[in-house]
Parts: C-alpha cells; sequence; structure tokens
C-alpha cells in the first residue's frame, strides 16, 4: 500500500499525521508512506525525526489584513499555490498512491485538490472544533472527512461524508496513575498545578502564575510546575524577583516541559492554551483545565476548542483578553476548595475521550482503498 500524508504548520496538524502513518506501518510493515510539508515548516523537522521520507513544497499563508505589504505576501501566496499544485499532480503520477491523507495546513489544499481530479482516493482530518479554511475547501471534494468532535459538523456545510474519530495520539504515550506520576517526578503530596503558554511560552499567562504563587506558599500544600517558554525566561524570572519567589521543592519552572505526558498525569489542575493535541492529551490523561485560548490562532479556532470542552463541564474558559492575575487566583482557590467540582471536570473530560481514535481514523482509511 502507498499513502501520502499532507500536513503542516502546527504540532496539531503534524502530530496526528504522524500518529496514522505508524498505524499503518504497524499494520502494513511494506507499506510506502511520504509526508510532504511546507519547506522550513516545523513538519520537515518532525517528520524526518520520525523517519519518514519527506517531500518539501514552498508554501505561505494568505494574510487577512489587507496593507500593502500583506497584498505583496498574499500575490506570492498564490503563486506558491499554483507552484505546489503542479509540483503535486507530478508527484501524485510518479509516486502513485493507493490514497492521500490531509491533516491541516496550506500545504495540504494543493496536494489533495490534485489527488481528487487525478481519481485518488482522498481523507482530510480536522483536529479543531472550528474547521481551517483548508479542511473547509476541501470538505466538499474530498471522499472522507474524519473530524475531532461533533461540535466540527455544525460550521461544514457537507455533512454525509464526514467521521467522528477523535484526535489520533501515538502509540507510544505513557498514561499512568497519578500516584504513580508525581512518585517518577519527586513530588511531595499535595494539588499539583501544571501550567504552560505553549513551546514559546504566554507571558501573560506567566504573570498571572507568579502572582498566585504567594497564595499557593501559604497553602502549604500545592505543587506547581510551570513551562515559562522560549521566549519567556528573561520576563519570568524579573517576575519571581519582583515577587520574592524562589523555585524549590513545591514550585518548579522551566522553559519547556518535555515529559508532558508524566506531568499530566501528576497533575489535579492544568492551566494552558487551548490547541488541539494539549486538549487530546486532557482528555486522554483525564484532566480538568483551565484554558486561555490563543486569540492569535487562525479563525480564533482555540476559543472554539476550548468552548467544547467550557459546555461538557470539562474545564473552565478564560478568554485572553479577560485573563487577570485576580481572575486567574479565584478560579484556582474556587477550585481548590471545591474538589468534588475539581474531580467532575476530570471525569468529564475522559467522557469526551475517544481512546480507539487511531484505529477509527485508520479504518476509515482502510475502507477507502479496500
Amino acid at each position: 500500500m502507498k499513502v501520502i500524508l499532507a500536513a503542516g504548520g502546527t504540532a496539531g496538524h503534524i502530530n496526528p499525521a504522524l500518529a496514522i502513518a505508524d498505524k499503518i506501518k504497524q499494520l502494513f510493515p511494506d507499506a510506502q508512506i511520504k509526508f510532504v510539508g511546507a519547506q522550513g515548516g516545523m513538519e520537515e523537522r518532525l517528520v524526518q525525526s520520525a523517519g519518514y521520507d519527506f517531500t518539501a513544497f514552498k508554501m505561505a499563508g494568505f494574510q487577512r489584513k489587507l496593507t500593502p505589504n500583506n497584498i505583496k505576501r498574499n500575490i506570492q501566496a498564490v503563486h506558491y499555490y499554483i507552484t505546489a499544485k503542479g509540483y503535486a499532480h507530478d508527484l501524485l503520477r510518479e509516486f502513485a498512491p493507493d490514497v492521500v491523507i490531509g491533516t491541516g495546513g496550506y500545504v495540504c489544499a494543493p496536494v489533495l485538490t490534485a489527488a481528487s481530479k487525478m481519481g485518488i482516493k482522498t481523507a482530510v482530518h480536522e483536529s479543531n472544533s472550528l474547521p481551517g479554511i483548508t479542511t473547509t475547501m476541501l470538505s466538499k471534494h474530498v471522499d472522507k472527512v474524519l473530524v475531532s468532535n461533533e461540535d466540527v459538523l455544525s460550521h461544514l456545510s457537507r455533512k454525509d461524508n464526514c467521521v467522528i474519530t477523535g484526535n489520533p495520539l501515538r502509540s507510544n504515550i505513557p498514561i499512568e496513575e497519578r500516584g504513580a506520576a508525581r512518585a517518577r517526578l519527586g513530588l511531595p503530596d499535595g494539588m499539583t498545578i501544571v501550567s504552560f503558554g505553549g513551546s514559546l511560552g504566554a507571558n501573560k499567562i506567566s504573570r498571572a502564575v507568579v502572582a498566585m504563587l504567594g497564595w499557593e506558599h501559604e497553602c502549604g500544600d500545592i505543587n506547581h510546575i510551570h513551562a515559562f517558554g522560549g521566549n519567556g525566561k528573561d520576563m519570568f524570572d524579573g517576575l519571581l524577583k519582583e515577587y520574592g519567589i524562589t523555585p524549590g521543592e513545591r514550585f518548579r519552572a522551566q522553559e519547556y516541559i518535555d515529559n508532558m505526558y508524566t506531568c499530566l498525569c501528576a497533575a489535579d489542575l492544568v492551566i494552558s492554551r487551548s490547541g488541539a493535541m494539549t486538549l487530546t492529551e486532557l482528555k486522554a490523561t483525564g484532566r480538568p483545565a483551565i484554558l486561555i485560548p490563543f486569540p492569535q490562532a487562525a479563525e480564533n479556532h482555540q476559543y472554539y476548542n476550548a468552548l467544547t470542552m467550557s459546555k461538557n463541564g470539562a474545564a473552565i474558559l478564560i478568554e485572553d483578553k479577560e485573563l487577570t492575575p485576580e481572575r486567574l487566583l479565584d478560579e484556582v482557590k474556587a477550585l481548590y476548595n471545591d474538589r468534588a467540582r475539581l474531580a467532575a471536570m476530570g471525569e468529564n473530560a475522559a467522557k469526551l475521550n475517544i481512546p480507539n481514535s487511531t484505529d477509527l481514523v485508520v479504518s476509515n482509511i482502510l475502507d477507502l482503498v479496500k
């Protein structure tokens, strides 16, 4: 079997594609799998480090705010798109895949459009609650649209080719009991909070977190792990000095959390942005959250992701413009004093999880190629 996976832009697009590829390889060791992504994008590094063949196209996103500079960028984006369609046609003719799968990113449009016109079976997976422009456009033409949850359907005009599958996670994800995870991290007993704003950080979240550390210290039984991100170190160090906070046994600060699943498993509460894969991990681990959507995300899709969690009682939604240290502290205090509510939120998160998501996605793909 020959498979092409088109993915790019964010981890929420790339990681599901890698999970799909891993599963296909597990079922069909001789399968030939090729990834297509943007030149210089995150996908180029992640896919190649995972050991898969990668073909790069020059791609650029469209700018919605029309300034003279953005008009030039949009003209270049159109040029890249037209050129990529030609490259995609040549690649498809040469590789002759049985199926082409897109999981998000601008590169999906030229590859899946060309595949559909050539009569090759196609599927697109949408990891967010609000489908992106690419998914919305392709949904009218591909054979199957695999969506993360029911909320996606309300934003698509065509629904007869849609299947709810959840978001695939790679099979090497270790999920363990809370006490075992805390022991692995060397944390003492007590409520454990994990907070982060993404790989580059979120200074507004860091400011609110530092402001509530004094209260946590007074409580005496709260553990807190916070990632300030690659762009936040100087600001975060300054805040710690300003508030007189010193990291110790119960409070740990680091640039990046490289053992995220262990930390999530250890957590009683997570404070984070609301990217698709973060929420998939919260559901898989059954963890309650305070979600602060990244306001500059395309089409504000993180807000809709958080809204799905919030309306199902799995999270508290605070929009970035409404986030203040006082608001965050009030919400955390309320959960600290109401452990039954905290536990119920975690249970509701687990109910939203689709544990066999990768199997469902791959099964639907195999149905296409028989």
